[in-house]
């Protein structure tokens, strides 16, 4: 099982534990809104690219809000079973939804006040520092400065090139990605000039 898998059955889990009704860190998006969202994403095509395109937003968010009218435990069944036979995510799912299903999970877990991080394998952690410098690239496009990912075990990436000292991110793969998708409640540490810091912690990581 891909770890993409396991993410998307524990996502499952913890949204079942939570129930329809609780927070998450999705903007307003309650469980049963991000479940509709998943949902959309891989068995939607004709609506799912208004994820990303403006001019299809309202689209997309009149047929999730249809979905999400749907019994609690059906949308969990269908986030449970992924994209159908026909998706062309299906044949992607271990490399295309491991960020989804991963980020998504921890938006359920860390919605609340009392989480703690995971303790993840370093299989799958190895695994979470390809997406963080990928996804990096995208999410300080707009730093002023250059931003340095690190971990604590020695690894390093740059993922913006400018002019000026660089603010560097260390933590966790795991956190990097999550900070990279423009959540802050991760943990991680920063260095640099304090004024760059602050702007690169400001920086809208939407993409």
């Amino acid at each position: 099982m891909s770890m993409a898998q396991r993410e998307r059955l524990a996502l499952v889990a913890a949204m079942s534990s939570a129930g329809p009704d609780a927070p998450t860190l999705c903007g307003g998006w309650t469980v049963r809104d991000l479940a509709a969202h998943l949902i959309v994403r891989e068995r939607r095509p004709d609506a799912a690219p208004g994820i990303l395109l403006k001019p299809f937003a309202g689209y997309l968010e009149s047929v999730q809000d249809r979905v999400a009218r749907k019994p609690f435990p059906e949308l969990l069944d269908l986030v449970r079973t992924g994209p159908p036979w026909w998706s062309p995510l299906k044949p992607v799912d271990a490399l295309v939804n491991l960020s989804e299903m991963f980020v998504h999970h921890e938006d359920v877990r860390r919605a609340g006040s009392d989480w703690q991080p995971r303790e993840l394998s370093d299989a799958d952690e190895s695994q979470l520092w390809n997406v963080a410098r990928r996804v990096g690239k995208m999410a300080y496009r707009a730093a002023p400065v250059p931003v340095v990912l690190a971990t604590p075990d020695g690894r390093r990436a740059e993922v913006k090139s400018a002019q000026g000292a660089a603010v560097t991110l260390t933590g966790k793969p795991s956190e990097l990605v999550l900070h990279a998708f423009g959540r802050d409640k991760v943990r991680i540490e920063t260095a640099g000039d304090e004024d760059a810091v602050r702007a690169v912690l400001e920086l809208d990581r939407s993409f």
